[in-house]
């Protein structure tokens, strides 16, 4: 199942809403699960189906997954009531679809709760530090904490941090924590993450290099744009071992990879960060970047007004526009 934050215009402004990709679908429409699942309720005969919806199946992506299991299995719901009946407007007269081009999708996840990311790709590592890799690397998932307050979604603009000569994108997946755990064994870990997207945590290479020299870090050199999206792409449905991922700029392939490259696994990642510190729903853990997935490890970057496209198969393609800031 493939879910998504979007963003439908109200006389009184803009209004998040949380949407299924709907397979098949030709129109490719994005069903709003909340009106769907209000739709659902109104046909049980519920006295009020719209208010219930909204506690059941919030619009906010976070919300939604605080709410667990009872939250997936309504929408699950929705979507086979849906699919079975003519409804086009839930009880309140509400629109239920929404073409995909005529709303704005967001970042899946409009604000993590936190944002972590490891760096599992011994390729990556060995291309960019440029010398031997610590053994520390291969005895656990390290990670940087990022800026969950810098998240854009596909279609957003990024902008050219005046600071930097060396702006570079990462092509990565991450995973979202879909429940509450502590000290989560890795044998377990995987019922903990409700669904995979595309993460293009944007670098400042010039400025991260320097900053790391002062042994913290990176800061500045990331915090300035983290991208996510198109969709929040359910475990079931999605390949995480063969999955394809390519980035390519301006239309022309620079990088390519598959998440079975990993040295580190997202059961083993969830496993050390969760050891005496809690996660929540709507936690993101990067994977880090495949091998040659950067601008970095293929010796060139990015231009001002590039257009930056990542598409992993199975989830879709998380596109961002570079709006030059600098002078």
């Amino acid at each position: 199942m493939k879910l998504a934050s979007f963003e439908v215009p109200t006389p009184l402004g803009p209004k998040q809403r949380l949407g299924v990709r709907l397979e098949g679908d030709t129109q490719e429409r994005l069903l709003d699960a909340t009106t769907g699942y209000a739709c659902v309720l109104d046909d049980r005969g519920d006295a009020t189906p719209v208010e219930l919806a909204e506690v059941i199946v919030p619009p906010d992506m976070c919300a939604f997954l605080r709410r667990g299991d009872r939250a997936i299995d309504a929408v699950r719901e929705t979507v086979s009531f849906i699919s079975e009946t003519d409804i086009e407007l839930g009880p309140d007269g509400a629109q239920i679809y929404f073409e995909s081009s005529a709303v704005q999708l967001l970042s899946p996840i409009v604000r993590p709760n936190s944002l972590r990311d490891c760096m599992a790709f011994e390729e990556h590592v060995k291309n960019s530090l440029g010398e031997s890799i610590p053994e520390v690397w291969y005895e656990f998932p390290v990670y940087y904490k990022g800026n969950p307050d810098s998240i854009v979604g596909t279609g957003a603009r990024v902008e050219w941090p005046a600071y930097t000569d060396q702006l570079d994108y990462e092509l990565e997946l991450a995973a979202v924590i879909g429940r509450e755990g502590r000290n989560i064994p890795a044998d377990r870990a995987e019922s903990y993450i409700a669904g995979y997207t595309i993460f293009n945590d944007f670098s400042a290479r010039d400025i991260q290099l320097q900053e790391m020299q002062g042994n913290l870090g990176p800061a500045k050199g990331k915090d300035f744009a983290n991208a996510l999206g198109p969709y929040l792409v359910t475990p079931d449905a999605f390949d995480l071992e063969d999955a394809t991922m390519t980035a390519s700029v301006d239309g022309e392939i620079w990088s390519e990879g598959t998440p079975g490259a990993m040295q580190h696994s997202f059961a083993e990642m969830i496993e050390h960060i969760s050891q005496h510190e809690t996660l929540y729903p709507g936690d993101v853990i990067g994977s880090g970047t495949v091998g040659e997935g950067c601008g970095l490890e293929l010796g060139r970057f990015l231009d001002p007004g590039a257009t930056v496209t990542l598409s992993v198969d199975g989830i879709g393609t998380l596109e961002n526009h570079i709006v030059n800031s600098k002078g």
